[in-house]
């Protein structure tokens, strides 16, 4: 009995030392540290979650195109792009979460198009022109290249979609940069409050950008926008407010 806890106790000092001595090898950098009880290795990397909710996003864009947003089911979606359903339900709550995509993307391209003929004009009742003449013209490139996606476009102006709002929001604060400028430089009149006023050339501007509403202005898309932006630039004239 005393043999066995004499050798105990010489095991359990040599242990101690070694330990210390691997401590000090670590330390010194002759050793690499070594992993805890808790640490676990880094599970493989699979593809990127943006690139697959992309790739559900490109396909689902080909099929609306095909055939049509509104009789189009994340099932039918899931057969065509050669998913589960559960699986693009892992990325997408529903079908108009995706609907929100696609309709994010073309509301980016016709922003996008705006922002670019707006920035080529140096004063700012040209800018308002190019506003103007640039949605409309973009809004009917969208009508007019792909009507199935049109439909999602309709949808999202119906229901009120967040990616609809947004855009909405950006153009208006686009409308309001430019009066802030035309105020600035003298061009335009700065008696009347800019909410009032930006909300008012926006309600001008509506019938054209938002595409419900565009559908039942088609006739008067040639002459509109020329139209439409001098009467509005000669409201915010400084001479109008003249007595």
């Amino acid at each position: 009995m005393y043999d066995f806890f004499c050798g105990s106790s010489i095991l359990h000092v040599t242990i101690i030392k070694i330990g210390h001595f691997l401590s000090m090898l670590v330390l010194a950098g002759k050793l690499p540290p070594m992993n805890t009880p808790n640490e676990t290795l880094a599970p493989a990397r699979g593809p990127a979650d943006h690139d697959v909710r992309n790739q559900i996003v490109a396909a689902a864009t080909e099929h609306f195109s095909r055939y049509g947003y509104g009789k189009t089911t994340v099932s039918d979606l899931a057969k065509a792009i050669g998913f589960s359903k559960a699986y693009i339900y892992k990325f997408f709550e529903s079908k108009q979460a995706i609907g929100e995509m696609i309709c994010s993307h073309c509301l980016h391209d016709i922003e996008t198009e705006i922002r670019t003929a707006v920035n080529e004009a140096d004063r700012p009742p040209e800018k308002l022109r190019r506003l103007f003449k640039s949605a409309v013209i973009a809004s009917l490139r969208l009508f007019s290249d792909d009507r199935k996606l049109y439909e999602i476009a309709v949808s999202a102006a119906t229901e009120q979609w967040q990616s609809t709002r947004d855009y909405e929001a950006r153009i208006q604060a686009l409308l309001k940069d430019i009066v802030l400028e035309g105020r600035q430089s003298g061009d335009f009149e700065r008696k009347t409050p800019i909410d009032e006023t930006v909300t008012a050339i926006y309600l001008v501007l509506r019938p054209y950008l938002n595409p419900l509403l565009l559908q039942h202005n088609f006739d008067h898309t040639d002459a509109a926008p020329a139209h439409l932006s001098s009467l509005v630039l000669r409201s915010l004239s400084p001479r109008s407010l003249s007595p």
